[in-house]
């Protein structure tokens, strides 16, 4: 009886199996909270992309109408593409100018049915600027802000979705877009 217990713990047949079933678990937490982050960073710098190149493609223009909008509104689901900014996001394009050091914003359109709304204000109204940004009396500014939905894909009942927010400011080029043609 003794010798059997002593070959029993000698034997070291099966160690690997123990010492991968007791790793494994680590392992796979690890895994998947790498491409869960990876997947929050690409989106992040997706919704910033499409920010900036919706906002320098308006400020472009020589002259902005709907139809071209409506464009610029399908090019911005090619920049964020796997991702449905149409559906979990929000694309808001707005033209700012100032008159008696009021900057106020022309017109505004929205693409998109996540959630959002422009934090910059509504169109009409006085604009929203960031700090230390200012739009001079004469000068205007197309200002693009991308909003999207990120919902975890993995870890949902440990992390929160947010609603992620980028903007861009750029400045008109060839005429000062305070109008929108039809």
């Amino acid at each position: 009886m003794m010798g059997a217990i002593r070959r029993f713990f000698r034997d070291r047949r099966g160690n690997l199996s123990v010492e991968l079933g007791m790793a494994m678990p680590v392992l796979a937490a690890l895994l998947l909270t790498g491409v869960e982050i990876t997947r929050y960073v690409l989106i992040n710098q997706k919704v910033e992309r499409t920010s900036a190149t919706i906002a320098d493609l308006v400020a472009q223009s020589y002259g902005m109408s709907e139809a071209e909008m409506g464009s610029l509104f399908t090019a911005s689901g090619y920049v964020m593409d796997p991702y449905d900014i149409e559906n979990e996001g929000q694309v808001v394009v707005n033209s700012i100018s100032s008159s008696g050091g009021v900057a106020t914003i022309n017109w505004q359109r929205a693409y998109g049915g996540g959630a959002g709304g422009s934090a910059i204000g509504v169109q009409g109204g006085t604009a929203n600027l960031p700090s230390g940004f200012e739009v001079r009396d004469g000068e205007s500014v197309v200002a693009t802000e991308v909003f999207y939905d990120y919902e975890p894909m993995i870890f949902q009942t440990v992390l929160e979705g947010e609603t992620l927010y980028k903007y861009a400011f750029f400045r008109p080029r060839f005429s000062s877009l305070e109008t929108i043609s039809p």
